[in-house]
């Protein structure tokens, strides 16, 4: 605690000796330059925004703005000799980021509880060849997994396939562990079966982007290693996210969310298909489906009390619904999560009215336009009999109202002993603590 309260007034040393620097040796014209580089960064925002929220000639002469305003600083700079000035000032607040970021402390591991795994005598286990690229193929897994004792399904040729069916056929014949190695709309079809018969679950990573995987701390680069677990791994047991009769073990998304998942291209390519998109997913005037949520949140079931939404989340743009929240400010799903056993629903919402609002998305999870919360249940309402919705990276039609719930610790998953982990969470910067960390307040 000592390290960080020095490390905190370090920080606010440095933004002051940064202040004192420009107004001392700058003068008039450094408060000028100064002027200048606030109207940049704020040209920056609004360009940022608006090559997000454009589509043709603006969206590309946004992005000239974000590129020239910085420029223009540095030229400005250079034209009133203020150059070195410029150099102190920027150094000593980035070294004062540093010591405050360091001063928050230092990334704190969360790992969920485990216990030994009983080894398996008849797994049996679904492979799509095709998935991520054909990893299964790549990284031999068919024949590794038999090699193991594994009974191996493998998703071949045109004919759709019910993996459901066919993991509720394999438990008829006595398997006791249910795997896949697929992507994770498969992986939670297949988790919801093993829930339902109390059996461990194998998660393979086998797909593209393989985000539950991340999740349980899994490689990621080398989906041989999830066969590991086989013979040596533990177990550990997750949360299970409903909705209507389907299990997810990611996320469930509406509106322009479900919308970006809908679309053929996104499979391929997520990101672009998203950045594509975008200007659907900002616009005010964009959402076909009006779309309300309805929350339960967790405090109201822990007070025995009669569960009542403690909010409405009227006529979002986007509505993600993920199983358990996702980390602080990434409002597209796409990163991580800490834990998979805390029982709550993560709910993000985006509503954008105005510029001021889509500028606060922006600056990482701040702002009116942009609800970050956990629930317990989540339904969504709509005047339309039907509404997409993307379960896990696949699209289907629902009828309305959905009611989204989480089903804690449902799930027992087996994983290697030995595996790469849940990657260490920071904590989050705050001027408010560290203003506390230096003395100028309590710490709480």
């Amino acid at each position: 605690m000592r390290r960080q309260r020095w490390l905190a007034r370090l920080c606010i040393l440095l933004v002051i000796v940064a202040a004192a620097v420009q107004i001392t040796f700058a003068g008039r014209q450094g408060i000028g330059l100064l002027i200048t580089a606030v109207l940049a960064a704020c040209a920056m925002i609004a360009g940022t925004y608006w090559f997000l929220a454009r589509r043709g000639l603006l969206r590309w002469l946004a992005l000239t703005l974000v590129v020239v305003a910085p420029i223009a600083v540095v030229l400005i700079g250079a034209r009133l000799d203020l150059l070195w000035v410029a150099a102190v000032v920027v150094a000593a607040l980035l070294l004062a980021i540093m010591a405050g970021r360091a001063a928050m402390g230092g990334a704190r591991q969360s790992r969920m509880p485990e216990r030994a795994a009983s080894w398996p005598r008849h797994p049996f286990l679904i492979m799509n060849p095709k998935s991520g690229g054909g990893k299964v193929g790549k990284f031999g897994l068919k024949e590794r997994a038999e090699s193991l004792g594994a009974d191996v399904a493998l998703l071949e040729g045109r004919q759709i396939v019910d993996v459901a069916d066919l993991a509720r056929s394999a438990v008829a014949e006595g398997a006791d562990l249910l795997g896949v190695a697929g992507g994770d709309g498969t992986q939670a079809l297949v988790a919801g079966i093993a829930a339902e018969h109390g059996l461990p679950f194998l998660c393979i990573s086998a797909g593209t982007r393989n985000h539950f995987a991340m999740d349980l701390g899994l490689d990621r680069d080398d989906p041989a290693r999830c066969l590991d677990a086989l013979t040596d791994g533990v177990e550990i047991a997750v949360d299970l996210g409903q909705i209507g009769d389907r299990t997810f073990v990611n996320n469930a998304s509406f509106g322009a969310y479900a919308e970006v998942v809908r679309s053929p291209s996104y499979r391929d390519d997520k990101s672009g298909t998203t950045l594509s998109m975008l200007p659907d997913l900002l616009s005010k005037h964009r959402d076909r489906h009006h779309l309300t949520a309805h929350l339960v949140v967790p405090e109201a079931r822990e007070a025995g009390t009669v569960p009542e939404p403690r909010e409405n989340i009227d006529a979002p743009q986007a509505l993600l619904v993920s199983n358990n929240p996702y980390d602080t400010g990434d409002v597209a799903g796409l990163g991580r999560r800490a834990r998979l056993d805390a029982g709550t629903l993560g709910v993000i919402a985006v509503k954008v009215d105005n510029a001021a609002q889509a500028i606060g998305l922006v600056r990482r999870g701040r702002g009116t336009g942009l609800t970050l919360t956990a629930a317990t249940e989540v339904t969504v309402t709509s005047p339309d009999a039907n509404i997409p919705v993307g379960i896990d990276g696949e699209t289907i039609m629902m009828a309305t109202p959905v009611r989204c719930t989480i089903a804690p610790v449902a799930l027992r998953v087996v994983v290697p002993r030995t595996r790469p982990g849940v990657p260490a969470l920071r904590p989050e910067f705050s001027w408010s603590k560290l203003a506390r960390l230096a003395g100028f307040g309590s710490i709480n």
